[in-house]
């Protein structure tokens, strides 16, 4: 959402300087609010709208400011030729656009999102859905179903020797995958209760310094201890508390921290022989920082352990054989859960209020995110994840959601189309970042974050591929709104017009009449094409068709018509003056068509394309 900012700034060095002071405060004050907003968006229909309103004319905005570079690098000379055209051509639809988005930047005060340029509003939200989800740390074991191994495994490595320096073992796992229950129950096992002196559970706030989470960590270990906002006072206590005595302790939901910070606690300078350690994060970057001793990969529930969690909340004290209807929708639905503990907990407790076939059948063939508002909370700790995400990397991740679910993809490929989509034209302290780089560092944080899983599907010698997990790709759907859209099948009833991105699959019969419905969205950014089928079998890409498509879609940065029925490419792909990326792989396009193709490089020197 904030890509508009280079927009701006190339308007203020051409002719537009008057109109540009204009905006330039209201405008500024909307970029400090945007991460509020989407946060508030959530909980606001009419934030959410104004928002949708907001992105549909930033889209328009880097549009046009695109065309009309592309016209002065290929016609334009000097500067003043260059304000004059800019003049005769643009002058009336930058007018209309700096007036619409005045009127925006006027509305965000009726919101009131102005009030929250403190942060207070998006921390309370985020501190409310940690609270929720967050519970003591006793845990009833009979809910707990498939995490014997790790269990073991964990209170093993508690009971063993150690050195000086206090052991730590880090669990990690996706948001909602049950790091904090898995913690809960081996905090809790009478071996572990008869081994250590002193137990201490912690759940670290996102957002935190070392006097509080010193305080925590003293509270929990003494109820009694004097409180005090002195660092220096707060370390003495807790070295006194600690020394000579062996000692667990467990630090629950790290989100961010740095080894200087944890060398400062001075943990490591008390305790007796054996104390450890015990933290859960789905940061890969936080198990390393902390120099854990072991990491422990929490992996999805197995298929027979999730249905049996499932049933324990969706059926409650029913007998399962009674209800055989339900017992098969219900097992596609636990598929949907991909062997998420808190997805199958949510969503059980939501079918069990409405214990009816109809009720059941509605939520299997509705999206996670779109359940009515008061089910939403069962993906409410993946939001937070998304909430917390840096802007240009919730806009990364955003675009992702045209991927379909089980894409498996290519780090270099979603890097290249990150590219064509100018979502890595960022400024770092003035200067401007090399795009590869900066996508290389984005995609991966989000697969320290675990949004960005490696696949296991593919042969070694395919290479790295990975994979979104199916609630991660809802999420996805769910903060592009209607800016992206994957069609498959007939599902052709209403495209908006707001829509920047489609992925469409297309099959043998009716290809033609149903590319003719996006014709339409002339304002396309991007339109990745899937044929259907194999060989012949496919809907063939026809020089007319091709026509229809690049007369209407002129300002397109990326094509794909990869794997497609395609031998041949129509001239009309020349009109295509925006094209950053065009993929023309595992195509049957012959070989004699390759200069034609380096003919549009050198009209696009900025075009990627990929060839077989």
């Amino acid at each position: 959402m904030r890509g508009w900012i280079h927009t701006w700034e190339f308007l203020y060095t051409t002719m537009m300087k008057g109109c540009w002071k204009k905006l330039e405060i209201k405008l500024n004050s909307i970029n400090e609010e945007l991460d509020v907003a989407e946060t508030k968006q959530f909980q606001s229909p009419n934030v959410r709208n104004w928002l949708d309103h907001f992105i549909h004319e930033v889209y328009k905005a880097e549009q046009l400011l695109d065309v009309i570079a592309t016209y002065i690098q290929q016609k334009v000379t000097t500067r003043s030729f260059l304000l004059g055209f800019i003049n005769r051509r643009f002058e009336s639809r930058i007018k209309v656009l700096l007036r619409r988005l005045e009127f925006l930047a006027d509305q965000k005060d009726i919101l009131g999102l102005q009030e929250l340029t403190s942060g207070d509003y998006e921390i309370g939200v985020k501190r409310k859905l940690l609270k929720e989800f967050r519970t003591l740390s006793f845990v009833d074991e009979s809910v707990i179903y498939g995490r014997e191994h790790e269990k073991e495994e964990i209170i093993n490595f508690l009971l063993s020797d150690s050195d000086n320096r206090i052991p730590i073992i880090s669990i990690l796992g996706l948001i909602g995958i049950g790091k904090t229950t898995l913690a809960q129950l081996v905090y809790n096992d009478h071996m572990i209760v008869e081994q250590f002196e002193l137990k201490a559970f912690v759940h670290v706030p996102e957002s935190f310094d070392l006097v509080s989470l010193t305080q925590s960590i003293l509270r929990s270990f003494d109820s009694s201890a004097v409180d005090s906002e002195d660092f220096e006072i707060l370390q003495r206590q807790l070295q006194q508390l600690l020394t000579g005595k062996k000692f667990l302790l467990v630090l629950d939901g790290i989100w961010d921290i740095d080894e200087n910070t944890w060398e400062q606690l001075l943990l490591f300078k008390c305790g007796s022989s054996g104390s450890k350690v015990i933290l859960t994060t789905h940061d890969k970057e936080v198990a390393s920082s902390m120099s854990s001793t072991q990491i422990l990969h929490l992996k999805q529930l197995e298929e027979s352990n999730s249905w049996s969690l499932f049933v324990r909340y969706a059926f409650r004290g029913r007998n399962v054989f009674e209800y055989p209807n339900l017992e098969m929708i219900g097992k596609r639905i636990v598929e949907k859960c991909g062997g998420l503990p808190l997805a199958l907990k949510r969503l059980g407790t939501i079918l069990e209020t409405k214990f009816s076939e109809p009720d059941w059948v509605k939520i299997l063939e509705t999206d996670c995110w779109h359940l009515p508002v008061g089910d939403r909370n069962i993906n409410s700790t993946l939001r937070l994840s998304y909430l917390n995400l840096p802007s240009n990397l919730k806009r990364c991740f955003a675009y992702c959601s045209i991927f379909p679910k089980g894409f498996e993809f290519e780090k270099d490929e979603v890097i290249k189309l990150w590219m064509a989509e100018g979502l890595l034209k960022r400024k770092y302290e003035g200067k401007i970042r090399n795009e590869e780089e900066l996508g290389n560092e984005i995609f991966d944080h989000l697969v320290t974050i675990l949004f960005f899983q490696q696949s296991v599907t593919m042969p070694l010698w395919a290479g790295k591929y990975y994979i979104m997990h199916e609630l991660v790709n809802d999420l996805a759907k769910l903060v592009s709104g209607e800016f992206r859209l994957r069609i498959v099948g007939d599902n052709m009833q209403h495209i908006p017009e707001r829509t920047r991105h489609i992925w469409f699959c297309l099959d043998l019969e009716g290809g033609e009449r149903k590319l003719k419905q996006i014709h339409k969205i002339k304002g396309l950014y991007s339109l990745m094409v899937e044929a259907q089928g194999y060989g012949d079998k496919r809907f063939k890409i026809s020089p007319n068709v091709q026509q229809s498509l690049f007369s209407r879609l002129k300002y397109l940065r990326m094509l794909s018509f990869s794997s497609c029925n395609l031998s041949e490419l129509a001239n009309e792909i020349r009109n295509l003056m925006l094209l950053r990326y065009l993929d023309l792989s595992y195509t049957e396009l012959q070989a004699y068509l390759i200069p034609f193709v380096s003919c549009i490089i050198c009209r696009h020197s900025y075009c990627k394309i990929v060839l077989n």
